[in-house]
């Protein structure tokens, strides 16, 4: 197995195993976390009927983000805080985060107290 095979896998079992975790005790939304190297993305996901109930992110039309501005904790806050409004908006309030394979930690920590602040429990 090439490297890069090998770090594709591992990616996909650190995911795997933080979405087998929540599954075993949310009947919640799932709030999953994508992160890129320019952009973060978060949707709220009901997974009962596998359906996207509410996202944001840094592409966003309304997202105020020049080009070539660098992609910050902040710029992931206010992301939190859009999910956050968008979600309470259509009644959604206790939600279970699902980082992925990434570690709670810088942006993706930044996404999930911008979205507490919001108004989001998890």
């Amino acid at each position: 197995m090439s490297k890069e095979a090998e770090k594709v896998a591992s990616r996909k079992k650190r995911a795997a195993r933080v979405r087998y975790k929540l599954r075993l005790n949310s009947d919640r939304p799932r709030l999953s976390v994508f992160r890129s190297n320019r952009h973060i993305y978060a949707q709220i996901i009901d997974d009962t009927k596998g359906v996207t109930l509410v996202s944001a992110s840094t592409l966003d039309k309304d997202f105020r983000r020049r080009p070539g501005d660098s992609f910050t904790k902040e710029t992931a806050r206010e992301v939190g805080k859009r999910l956050a409004e968008r979600a309470l908006a259509k009644n959604i309030v206790k939600v279970v985060l699902d980082r992925g394979p990434y570690l709670y930690h810088g942006k993706v920590r930044a996404l999930a107290d911008g979205a507490r602040d919001g108004g989001l429990v998890f």
